[in-house]
């Protein structure tokens, strides 16, 4: 089972900072998302490392949550050599994070 399985994101950019949110399909999903979801998780997946600059915030009314990705943009979309490494790009990145093991914990 992977993330896309289970929920859906929105992305925005600004500057050098990129937006993710991550929203269940399902209400029933969200105290998975909320517990498996971690700043270092969401990182690590990304490939940012272990002090990826990686914020989160919770919406438990709308089932989701909100990560805000400091200095993912290499120095902004504009000024960017990146191939589409922006916020869309990211968020599909992170749907495919694998959920198996974390649906045992």
């Amino acid at each position: 089972m992977r993330l896309h399985d289970l929920a859906h994101a929105r992305t925005g950019d600004k500057g050098d900072t990129s937006n993710i949110s991550v929203i269940a399909y399902r209400p029933d999903d969200w105290p998975l998302l909320e517990r498996a979801l971690t700043p270092e998780v969401v990182a690590a997946q990304l490939g940012l490392g272990q002090d990826g600059g990686v914020e989160r915030f919770a919406l438990p009314q709308l089932h989701a949550l909100n990560f805000v990705i400091l200095g993912a943009l290499a120095g902004g979309v504009t000024r960017s050599l990146a191939l589409d490494a922006h916020g869309k790009c990211l968020a599909s990145v992170l749907l495919q994070l694998d959920m198996d093991d974390m649906a045992r914990d």
